[in-house]
C-alpha cells in the first residue's frame, strides 16, 4: 500500500494498541483518524506539549501487525516531523532507544521496522553508541526474512536494515569498516529465503554508500569482502545441485554494487547527484574476482 492511496477506510481502528513506551507502564492508544488527517494536511506541527504523548503513539504504530496502521500514514508523519525538526533532538534520542530494543522484540514487523525509524533519527545526524550495539547484534542474525506476508503486509528485515547500514556508514561517529564487515555477515549468513523484492539492491546501496567514506583505505575498502569470497570458494555442498539461496543473494548484491561503484550513488535519497567511492577502480577489480568464482558459463 502507498500512503497516496489511504483513505479513511483504511484506517478505522481508534483503539489499536501494543505498548513500550510510555514511562508510566501504560500503552497508548493509536488514533487512526487523527494521523490520516494529519497526513491529509500536509503533517503540520502539533503544539510543542503535546509532542511526547504524539510521539509514544506514533512510536506504537510502527510496530502493529496491521500494515495499513504501520506503514500508512503515522509512517509519512514521523518521517516528517524528523525531517522537519519538530521532534527534536532529545525525543529522537529517546525514540532511537525504544527501536534499539526493539531488536529484540518477538514480532517481525517491529524487528523490521525499526530499523526505518533509525535510519530517519542517524540520517538526521544523531548518533548513540547503543543504537549500533544492537543493530549489529540483529541484522545478520534475523532468520525471518520474509520481504511481504499476506497478513502483515511488508517486513522487509533485510532492505529496512540495509537502509540503516548506509545511514550508520555515512556517520562520521562510525567506523565504516566495521559496518562493511556486518555486511558481510549478513551476506554470508545461511538462510533459505531468495531476495525477491530488490533487497540485494537496498543492501548494495547501503554498502556503496558506506564506501564512499573518504577516510577508508584501499585496503580496508576491499577486506570485507574475503568472506564472501571464501563462501563463494567452498562451492555448492556435496549432494546439492543448486546454488544456495545465501549464495545467489550475495551474487545478486555484488553485482549491483559493482554498477554503483562503476557510476556512484546518492549518499542519501533527494542527494543531487551519484558520487564513486574513493577506491572504486580497485573496488571493481576486486569484485570481479569474487564473482569470477561463481560465474556459469552458458
Amino acid at each position: 500500500m502507498t500512503t497516496n492511496d489511504l483513505t479513511m477506510n483504511d484506517l478505522t481502528t481508534n483503539d489499536l494498541t501494543a505498548g513500550d513506551l510510555t514511562t508510566d507502564g501504560r500503552t497508548p492508544p493509536i488514533d487512526a483518524a487523527r494521523w490520516l488527517r494529519l497526513y491529509t494536511d500536509g503533517c503540520p506541527a502539533p503544539a510543542a506539549a503535546d509532542l511526547p504523548a504524539l510521539a509514544d503513539e506514533l512510536a506504537e504504530a510502527l510496530r502493529h501487525p496491521d500494515p495499513d496502521l504501520r506503514d500508512g500514514a503515522p509512517y509519512v508523519v514521523l518521517r516528517t516531523w524528523i525531517e522537519r525538526d519538530v521532534i527534536d533532538r532529545a525525543l529522537r534520542a529517546r525514540l532511537g532507544a525504544v527501536m534499539a530494543a526493539r531488536f529484540d522484540a518477538p514480532e517481525i514487523q517491529a524487528r523490521a521496522f525499526a530499523p526505518l525509524v533509525l535510519d530517519m533519527i542517524v540520517a538526521r545526524g544523531d548518533f548513540d553508541p547503543a543504537w549500533l550495539a544492537a543493530f549489529r547484534r540483529w541484522y545478520p542474525a534475523e532468520t525471518d526474512l520474509r520481504d511481504h506476508d499476506s497478513r502483515l503486509g511488508w517486513l522487509h528485515a533485510v532492505a529496512h536494515g540495509a537502509d540503516l547500514l548506509g545511514a550508520f556508514g555515512s556517520h562520521p561517529d562510525v567506523d565504516p569498516s566495521v559496518m562493511l564487515a556486518l555486511a558481510a555477515e549478513r551476506l554470508v549468513a545461511p538462510t533459505g529465503h531468495v531476495f525477491a523484492q530488490q533487497e540485494d539492491d537496498r543492501l548494495a546501496q547501503g554498502i556503496a554508500r558506506t564506501l564512499n567514506r573518504p577516510e577508508l583505505t584501499e585496503a580496508e575498502a576491499l577486506r570485507w569482502l574475503e568472506p564472501v569470497e571464501a563462501a563463494f570458494a567452498a562451492g555448492r555442498a556435496p549432494g546439492v545441485p543448486t546454488t544456495a539461496a545465501h549464495i545467489s543473494n550475495a551474487m545478486r548484491t555484488l553485482r549491483m554494487l559493482y554498477l554503483l561503484a562503476d557510476v556512484g550513488v546518492r549518499p542519501r535519497t533527494g542527494a543531487p547527484g551519484p558520487v564513486r567511492a574513493p577506491h572504486a577502480e580497485a573496488l571493481k577489480r576486486r569484485l570481479a574476482e569474487v564473482l569470477a568464482l561463481v560465474f556459469q558459463t552458458a
